[in-house]
């Protein structure tokens, strides 16, 4: 690949991101004089590549961020190998698996961030639990974040400042979901009846106890409370949304179903090849992830009715991702604390997009804003890019997203006139993608991370972008290259 612009070190500031409608909040990474970075003269083109050095001229130590491992417990259908596991224990499992596989000495981490969106709520900072548990020294601090299906996104790109700000040298970024330990609850109208029964019984004893608990009780309120897979704005479950969204790019069922099988056939080729065995750590000495289905085809598939919009929607189970229960993990470090353990880091992590679109009518179009927002904050084109890694929430939500990066009339509606392009598929998800391996919320995107960053050695490619969509309209992107130190 010829570059045509190259980016040295200086105390320059960084060049000032464009700004884009909707909301965005643009990476620490491409904004601050931490990251060091400045454009020098352009070489034979009017068309620049932007280009990161690898060495500095400044006399302070190299902040680059770069990603030196990661890992993930077999990802599995809920109420199935992790049933009886608590999403604590298989955070903590994630922990132990990323140490044992980079022997990175306990006491070398600083900081620990982990995703998590259906809490439990004895273990609300899950990464703080998770750490101890894990043996880590009790001094090393630890927050989660909630941030929908981009929870672990945000945890490495939170990592990524605290390095880029100097608060930390080693973090460990992930996150964790399980579907088969839920918090379900009485109903709200029983809650607070509970809640003011001491008192009531302090005053009246057990009859004043019993004449409260029934005074105004009505039939409707005798129920439970389960998570609800749904938009709490908007009402609308994510997979109505995303058949709507599919309805409104035109794209079929058909298509839909054949990117499904596309997925479980490139998810199962990559386990029978042995690709994943670096990436996943054995729970009880597997590494199957029992939700692909290699055997998928595209006339089996075509069976399944519609799942969300009933009778003529596109959406079914199968070419929609299943609850999935999972963990994964990944190590971040400063390049120089990298050397200093004498570890070889997979990727530098250069550039990520945070935004935000219309919950109502784009819920999960945020891969699209925040890919166009990185390339250009980056002047790059879509063939820069070697390998992708997309989030596959629904077959209908990546599809329309491809769809729209691809529209002349969606770009100059909503990118400023900025076309993102065509992604070439032979580059997209090769090794299968959500709807195969799972979606495991709080998980998935240090599994996009980690395969992404593997495939840029393992083709050896100089750049990768990950993306991925989250509910409330939230979307997010991040730009990786190819670590050759």
């Amino acid at each position: 690949m010829m570059f045509r612009h190259a980016i040295i070190r200086s105390h320059a500031p960084a060049r000032a991101a464009t700004r884009l409608p909707p909301s965005s909040s643009s990476s620490l990474s491409s904004v601050s004089s931490l990251s060091s970075r400045s454009w020098s003269q352009s070489l034979k083109s009017s068309s620049p590549i932007r280009c990161f050095a690898s060495s500095s001229s400044d006399a302070r130590p190299s902040r680059n961020v770069v990603i030196v491992g990661g890992i993930r417990l077999p990802f599995a259908q809920t109420s199935t190998i992790y049933q009886k596991e608590m999403a604590v224990d298989l955070q903590r499992l994630a922990i132990t698996g990323l140490l044992a596989q980079t022997a990175l000495p306990k006491s070398a981490i600083d900081y620990v961030v982990c995703g998590n969106v259906i809490q439990e709520v004895r273990t609300s900072n899950i990464a703080r639990e998770a750490a101890i548990n894990a043996g880590l020294p009790s001094s090393i601090g630890a927050h989660t974040i909630a941030q929908a299906c981009i929870s672990a996104n945000a945890a490495i790109c939170t990592g990524a400042e605290k390095i880029l700000t100097g608060h930390a040298d080693v973090v460990l970024a992930g996150g964790v979901e399980t579907f088969s330990d839920v918090p379900i609850r009485l109903t709200r109208p029983i809650r607070q009846k509970l809640i003011g029964l001491p008192k009531a019984m302090k005053k009246g004893g057990p009859l004043g106890g019993v004449r409260h608990m029934l005074r105004g009780l009505k039939a409707k309120h005798i129920g439970l409370e389960t998570p609800a897979i749904a938009n709490y704005t908007t009402g609308e479950v994510m997979g109505v949304s995303s058949d709507k969204l599919s309805a409104k790019f035109g794209i079929s069922r058909q298509e839909q179903d054949e990117f499904t099988v596309r997925s479980h056939s490139m998810a199962q080729q990559a386990h029978d090849a042995g690709w994943y065995d670096d990436e996943i750590v054995p729970y009880k000495g597997s590494r199957v992830e029992n939700g692909i289905k290699g055997d998928s085809t595209v006339e089996s598939v075509a069976k399944l009715r519609p799942a969300f919009v009933k009778p003529h929607g596109t959406h079914t189970a199968a070419n929609s991702s299943f609850l999935t229960d999972g963990a994964s993990m990944s190590l971040l470090m400063t390049e120089s604390k990298a050397k200093e353990l004498g570890m070889q880091p997979l990727a530098y992590l250069r550039d990520w997009s945070f935004r935000a679109c219309d919950p109502w009518e784009e819920l999960l179009l945020g891969p699209t804003y925040c890919t166009s927002q990185l390339l250009q904050r980056n002047s790059m084109q879509m063939g820069d890019v070697g390998v992708w890694e997309i989030h596959e929430a629904f077959a209908g939500q990546i599809l329309s997203n491809l769809s729209a990066m691809a529209s002349d009339d969606f770009a100059q509606k909503n990118l400023g006139g900025h076309k993102v392009g065509d992604i070439d598929m032979d580059k997209l998800n090769i090794k299968g993608g959500s709807l195969a391996v799972g979606h495991p919320f709080g998980a998935t995107g240090s599994r996009l991370v980690t395969t992404a960053s593997r495939r840029l050695q393992d083709e050896q490619q100089r750049f990768a972008l990950v993306a991925a969509c989250a509910d409330g309209g939230l979307g997010h992107a991040c730009l990786l290259e190819r670590y050759d130190g």
